[in-house]
């Protein structure tokens, strides 16, 4: 099962965790404090490159008979693309600049080049997602409600579809994130009324339209007698993003040891255990500043999640503040390399398509499904936990896991 007990998995007392949590305060107000004009330039900066990226491909397209033509404004299309969905529209809807008081880069003003409308997606991400972080039950982006991702929910026969629903996923990203706003999962619980669906869906096919209008009508026609290469052009860029923007998500939300949570654990939350379900809860991947910047600086995933709202360009310099309370309080960072926590996400969804009896581990000890009674009857840590009074030094989360691990092998 996911984890119930959040203090007791990470095996930090009470006064522990409200002293993390004010610890991650401190970053935040220093953070909002530090505002300037150089994060306003950032932005002001990313925005016109990303324009000049599109208006540029739309140029270059004009001749897209041409092969070399074609290649470059594809390329130049599909980055213009991924620079807007990743680093522009979905920080900007976080209101991550919303500080400025620019309403042209504001989260209430700005519609995003995807078919998704702003309005859904700041509903189902900003605040259920962000809310309700991997609690399984609550937060729909646990497998989307159509891959089993995690031992909590129980197999069915139409879970063997798990990579193929994967690959699917991938190459329909945005139009799995605009079905996505629907909420299907609330009607099935009769959350959710139909009528409300329908009204859904019309802000959906306004949007739809608009986006299937601009890129296989408006700008193909534009192009003249080389429609069809434009047209092209224009899908395999979408298919470029698409595929990007999923495996980023991913790469963030499904590698091992980004746990899961029952929605015993949300009751009675306080803001320092939002804080530290946040940092167990989400991982990271390593990137230079391009790669960084080309994924919307969501290769800070962990810090993205502690503060959704704070511009994404200072992610960096939370990271290492971040990664300085889990050493003080010995709490695990996940993060590797964009490929390792890409297939570690692949190999989770792929062998979860299987029943548990066909599976190694248990349902509160595998790679991507933990929970405190993974520790159940094992006495390496001493009952109560915390600063040490001869080393001063805390353990916490790793230590346990390392000494469980050291048991178990010795057994």
């Amino acid at each position: 099962m996911a984890i119930t007990d959040l203090k007791a998995y990470a095996h930090l007392s009470a006064e522990d965790v409200e002293a993390l949590g004010r610890e991650l305060d401190a970053i935040r107000t220093d953070i909002e404090e530090s505002r300037g004009e150089r994060d306003a330039r950032y932005i002001r900066r990313s925005i016109q490159l990303q324009r000049a990226l599109v208006v540029g491909s739309r140029i270059v397209l004009m001749a897209s008979r041409n092969k070399y033509a074609w290649i470059a404004g594809t390329a130049m299309l599909g980055a213009g693309k991924i620079i807007e969905n990743m680093e522009l529209g979905h920080n900007i809807t976080h209101g991550q600049w919303d500080w400025m008081n620019d309403p042209e880069i504001h989260s209430t003003e700005w519609e995003w080049d995807t078919t998704s409308p702003s309005v859904h997606w700041k509903k189902s991400h900003n605040y259920i997602h962000h809310k309700f972080t991997n609690i399984v039950g609550m937060d729909d982006d646990v497998g989307y409600g159509i891959m089993r991702v995690t031992r909590d929910e129980p197999w069915a026969p139409w879970m063997l579809g798990n990579p193929l629903y994967n690959v699917l996923l991938g190459t329909l990203f945005e139009w799995g994130v605009a079905a996505h706003g629907l909420e299907l999962s609330h009607v099935r619980r009769h959350e959710k009324t139909y009528a409300e669906v329908r009204k859904d869906l019309r802000i959906i096919a306004k949007k739809v339209g608009k986006q299937v209008g601009k890129d296989y009508v408006v700008f193909p026609a534009l192009a003249g007698r080389g429609w069809k290469r434009t047209l092209q052009a224009n899908a395999v860029a979408n298919l470029i993003r698409n595929y990007w923007s999923y495996a980023v998500i991913f790469c963030g939300h499904f590698p091992d040891g980004a746990e899961k949570f029952t929605p015993e654990e949300f009751e009675d939350e306080t803001q320092a255990e939002w804080y530290l379900r946040q940092m167990l809860g989400s991982a990271n991947f390593r990137a230079g500043k391009l790669l960084a910047f080309m994924s919307g600086n969501l290769c800070y995933q962990i810090e993205h999640h502690l503060f959704p709202d704070l511009p994404s360009n200072r992610y960096a310099e939370i990271s290492e503040r971040v990664k300085a309370l889990c050493e003080k309080y010995d709490l695990p960072y996940t993060t590797g390399s964009l490929w390792r926590q890409y297939g570690q996400s692949f190999w989770t969804i792929a062998k979860l398509a299987l029943p548990n009896k066909y599976l190694k581990g248990t349902p509160d000890d595998a790679p991507e499904t933990n929970s405190e009674l993974k520790f159940r009857g094992w006495s390496g840590l001493p009952e109560s936990n915390g600063a040490k009074p001869v080393s001063g030094k805390r353990r916490g989360l790793r230590t346990a896991v390392r000494e469980l691990r050291k048991g178990n092998a010795a057994a």
